[in-house]
């Protein structure tokens, strides 16, 4: 028996052949709508950066209220994991770059995800 999509890309890893991709959802504190304009920008440019360091490759939506990821993670990293450090790393630095934000709210992001 053969399991293989031709269309899928598969990735290796010494003894490991992988295509593991997480859906993700995460949302501002009270589900507030602070993820536009500028912002919204801001966070697609941040969260692009980090890829590299992080171990990620990654398709995002960014609408008002939450954020869309679909991660493409190796199956040895915890997308938990990479997924509070997107968080942290993201909300540090908008909450510098845009005062607004402090002011509306306490953290910027919610404890919850959603993994799928």
């Amino acid at each position: 028996m053969r399991i293989e999509n031709p269309t899928k890309q598969y990735k290796s890893d010494n003894h490991l052949v992988y295509s593991c991709q997480y859906h993700v959802i995460f949302c501002p504190k009270y589900r507030r709508a602070v993820l536009k304009g500028n912002v919204a920008r801001r966070l697609g440019e941040l969260i692009l950066e980090k890829q590299e360091e992080y171990g990620y490759k990654l398709d995002m939506e960014v609408l008002p209220d939450h954020v869309h990821l679909l991660l493409d993670v190796n199956p040895k990293i915890c997308v938990f994991r990479v997924v509070n450090r997107i968080k942290g790393y993201t909300s540090r630095i908008l909450r510098k770059e845009f005062p607004e934000l402090r002011s509306r709210l306490p953290t910027l992001w919610t404890h919850s995800k959603f993994i799928q």
